[in-house]
């Protein structure tokens, strides 16, 4: 289920992660048009927003190793959708962000 957002910020809490995916493949690399049943759901994407991290149990706050503009790779499960001025998005925990991909 997508939760739909408009014209809102959202502040991520504890060590959640909002990410923007990029858009699925639409067409192979033969020039074959996939419909949208056949596009893979992507596990790439941008993170938008982190959380400040999660509270340790001496009260104080794990260092978040991702920030705002990270190119990351994600767990394709363990993603909330969301739909932010009608474009997908996904919060998850950031143990479901595998890597970060380095430019």
């Amino acid at each position: 289920m997508a939760y739909a957002v408009t014209d809102s910020k959202l502040e991520m809490l504890d060590n959640k992660v909002l990410v923007k995916p990029f858009k699925p493949l639409e067409k192979t690399e033969g020039g074959i048009l996939l419909p949208d049943v056949a596009q893979e759901k992507t596990r790439e994407g941008t993170v938008i927003s982190a959380g400040p991290g999660k509270v340790l149990e001496d009260g104080s706050r794990g260092k978040m190793q991702v920030k705002e503009g990270d190119h990351v790779l994600f767990e394709h499960y363990n993603t909330n959708d969301i739909l932010i001025d009608g474009e997908e998005h996904r919060i998850m925990f950031e143990p479901s962000i595998l890597a970060k991909l380095i430019t």
